[in-house]
């Protein structure tokens, strides 16, 4: 018994130390590898998982537009041309034409318009011969800054929004808003204003409320919202060249483009408290020198030793100063003297 138990503890050991001696030969067959390739095979692969991750997100962020862009056409078009010989008939059948500026705008005003499209809608299901006898109605068109407030047919109150885009008249939209009675709360009926502007969210906040500060409130939201538009459309349009990469939200209350320079690379984001601001309020530029002319061998050394990217100062004080397509100018011309004035 006692030469069995021996005979198994002299085994044991044996058994071990070949799992063990085979276990730290495989391990020295890895580590014989060269690290370095295959760390540079895993740089290798992770780059390229990045930059596939990049291109199928540009891919997205393409079709994205193109479907809203398609969609928005598709949609409002039918909308559009409907709403619009709707207000084509009602000033055809206007008998005054008022402008007014200030406080000549105000509830009063509007509490009058819908008392009016309230009776001329009951006016018209009164019997023949009562309607006849029926003094006629004014029919009164506003103008107030861009917005044309008209009654419509059907008891509806209308507005059209004349958006601009430095003094030149731009898009045209529409809002037309109802109520059952001149008693109730008016609600917005349809429209044409772009689905990723919080126009419901505005209808429950505010025309309930104050009708007055609803359309006020829309139509700077729309003049915000083309004002953001154009001016990213401009500099795409007058520097498409220079600008590498440039994305932004669809009511572009989010921008980022580089500019890609021969001595540096520049990105820009920009950022808007509120869907009615025009200039950002949150911007950033940085700077990452690249390569450097061959004229200076000194500055290129100096640049090129810079591990991360160099705050702009003058870049962001212009973007929050001047029209997008203005700071966009400003910041090119001054890129070589402020990369000058960093060395």
């Amino acid at each position: 018994m006692e030469s069995d138990i021996e005979e198994s503890l002299r085994k044991r050991p044996r058994k071990y130390l070949f799992s063990g001696d085979s276990s730290r030969k495989q391990f020295e067959h890895l580590a014989g590898r060269p690290y370095s390739i295959m760390g540079e095979n895993f740089m290798q692969d992770g780059d390229l998982q990045l930059e596939t991750t990049r291109t199928r997100f540009a891919s997205l962020l393409k079709r994205h537009g193109d479907l809203t862009e398609r969609l928005s056409r598709d949609s409002d078009k039918t909308i559009f041309e409907r709403l619009l010989k709707d207000f084509e008939a009602a000033w055809a059948s206007q008998t005054e034409e008022v402008c007014l500026d200030g406080e000549q705008w105000n509830d009063g005003l509007l509490a009058t318009l819908r008392e009016q499209v309230h009776m001329e809608a009951e006016r018209k299901v009164m019997p023949r011969a009562a309607n006849i006898s029926a003094c006629p109605r004014e029919r009164i068109t506003y103008k107030i800054g861009n917005k044309i407030i008209c009654g419509l047919e059907g008891a509806r109150i209308g507005i059209q929004y004349q958006t601009s885009f430095a003094g030149e008249p731009c898009d045209l939209y529409h809002c037309v808003l109802e109520s059952k009675s001149f008693l109730e709360k008016m609600t917005v009926l349809e429209h044409t204003i772009p689905f990723f502007l919080p126009i419901r969210e505005a209808e429950k906040g505010l025309l309930s409320s104050n009708a007055m500060k609803f359309i006020d409130y829309v139509g700077d939201l729309l003049q915000a919202y083309v004002d953001r538009r154009e001016q990213v459309r401009l500099i795409k349009e007058l520097y498409g060249n220079q600008i590498g990469e440039l994305y932004h939200s669809l009511p572009y209350h989010m921008v980022e483009f580089v500019l890609d320079d021969c001595d540096c690379k520049v990105t820009v984001s920009l950022r808007y408290a509120d869907l009615i601001s025009v200039s950002p309020t949150k911007v950033s530029v940085l700077g990452w020198p690249m390569h450097q002319s061959k004229k200076n061998a000194t500055n290129s050394a100096l640049l090129g030793s810079h591990p991360s990217p160099i705050r702009l100062a003058y870049a962001e004080d212009a973007l929050r100063t001047m029209s997008l397509p203005e700071a966009y100018a400003e910041i090119v011309l001054n890129l070589p003297q402020a990369l000058d004035q960093m060395i």
